[in-house]
């Protein structure tokens, strides 16, 4: 009888052994889904900012246009003006 013991206990350990192995599996498993989760939200974040990055580009040279464009309508709105007074003084 004390033998039949011994096995029975020896099957529950080996079951026990298999039921944390399976977890452990299991966790790891979901760890390493996680980390491929993290490495393709980190490439997005890298395309999100390259993209970001190429409109600040844009956005700075069209900027840079405006104000080009407003100092060149401000100068020729300071020439039509002295024109035009020097027309009235005459």
């Amino acid at each position: 009888m004390s033998g039949e013991i011994t096995l029975r206990q020896a099957i529950s350990r080996l079951a026990k052994a298999l039921d944390a192995l399976e977890a452990a599996a299991a966790a790891r498993t979901e760890r390493d889904r996680d980390y491929l989760d993290g490495e393709e939200e980190i490439q997005r974040l890298g395309a999100d900012r390259s993209r970001l990055a190429e409109e600040l580009d844009k956005s700075e040279a069209r900027s840079e246009r405006l104000e080009n464009a407003n100092a060149e309508v401000s100068r020729r709105l300071v020439a039509a003006m002295e024109t035009i007074r020097a027309v009235l003084d005459r």
